[in-house]
């Protein structure tokens, strides 16, 4: 398929005034005046000018060129660099149609191998972006990052408030796992909560994320999607959104995650959504942000240790005699990153190379079962599994 027909190509005006060949931009290959070569890319970004999804926030339909304006000034990273950025998707006559655009996007993108970062937009959008993956034969493990939980089952809410109820009901299934970080209690329906936890999905609010923000390492690593509405952030870091709140996420933090995310083997797409230029400062202070997230996401990208091989002598194993079932819990320890997984045995589930299902893990986890108590994360992924 011909891509060049469902995007418009870049306005000049989001960089031309850039000189300085260390620049991001000067670094990666744009759709001016023609579609750059997204097949042998690692990484495409696209932008959704696209806010019929939140009324209360419509004018993020302007977002993708704001946040570019940014990316593009700041200075390239590490790494060999094969970015993309495809343009400004076209909206479809309705939702609907630009969520089947989106999907279609993805679909192509992920076949390739090719990592989409999408810029929102609305965050009804991920729902396009999941999509993506529903011809991929494979379970989907989907990390969001919101101040709430959008599990609004209500006709008359906007779409931006129903579309993780809309992911989960998707059919066909291929949604693995669902982790959500950073929701803040006062803002999400204890019922939206529960239903997480009937399903053996993970919530974890902003302050338990900041109490130990290394410990939640083990969940992002765990992705395969990351979408992230940067009403999670709080509004004295990012505040062009109509839903921006006075506590949330540092814009440090929002860029960590990013780093650990892009730093996730696994993950194979990535959204960033809720950015409405129209309430931000005078200096663009929200896209100055989102733009830092995007940048260590990619330089996480590139520093990628491709550390998933658990056969190799890269890694320690290490067995632990448990007084409880299981008999033994198997954990392993990666020699370069020092990154811990835990392998979660389950009779006739074994992946391609033969072995039973293996879950990131933080060596809390580990300590705890020299212990003798089963870890919490164990439990969950079995729960899960079987």
């Amino acid at each position: 398929m011909d891509l060049t027909i469902l995007f418009s190509p870049l306005d000049e005006s989001v960089y031309h005034d850039i000189s300085s060949a260390g620049a991001f931009f000067k670094s990666i290959s744009c759709f001016g005046e023609k579609m750059p070569d997204y097949q042998s890319a690692d990484i495409a970004i696209f932008g959704i000018g696209e806010g019929r999804g939140h009324d209360a926030n419509a004018a993020t339909a302007s977002g993708p060129d704001a946040i570019r304006r940014k990316l593009y000034r700041l200075r390239r990273g590490t790494g060999r660099y094969a970015v993309a950025d495809l343009g400004n998707l076209k909206p479809g006559h309705d939702l609907d149609e630009t969520y089947t655009r989106i999907s279609e996007v993805c679909r192509i993108l992920l076949e390739n191998n090719t990592l989409p970062v999408l810029l929102g937009g609305s965050h009804d959008l991920d729902y396009g972006q999941y999509r993506g993956y529903e011809d991929m034969e494979k379970l989907i493990s989907l990390l969001s990052i919101d101040a709430t939980i959008d599990l609004d089952d209500n006709k008359a809410a906007p779409p931006a408030a129903s579309h993780t109820h809309r992911i989960l009901l998707h059919e066909p299934n291929y949604l693995f796992s669902y982790t959500h970080l950073a929701h803040q209690s006062y803002l999400v329906d204890p019922g939206a909560a529960a239903v997480l936890e009937k399903l053996y999905f993970d919530a974890y609010r902003v302050g338990q994320l900041r109490t130990n923000m290394a410990d939640m390492e083990p969940a992002i690593r765990n992705a395969d999607m990351l979408s992230f509405d940067i009403t999670a952030i709080r509004s004295a870091d990012a505040p062009g959104n109509a839903m921006a709140q006075p506590f949330g996420l540092t814009g440090e933090e929002a860029c960590q995650i990013c780093w650990y995310a892009g730093m996730n083997e696994k993950l194979s797409s990535a959204g960033f959504y809720e950015y409405n230029p129209a309430l931000d400062d005078a200096h663009g202070k929200t896209a100055s942000v989102i733009a830092t997230m995007i940048w260590y996401f990619i330089e996480g990208f590139y520093n990628r240790k491709n550390d998933r091989n658990f056969r190799g002598n890269d890694f320690l194993k290490y067995t632990v005699s448990m007084p409880v079932e299981p008999e033994i819990l198997t954990f392993y320890k990666s020699k370069f990153t020092e990154r811990w997984w835990m392998e979660i045995p389950v009779h006739g589930r074994t992946d391609r190379l033969g072995r039973n299902s293996i879950v990131p893990c933080t060596y809390q986890d580990y300590q705890m079962a020299t212990k003798g108590e089963v870890p919490a994360r164990y439990i969950t992924a079995l729960s899960r599994l079987i």
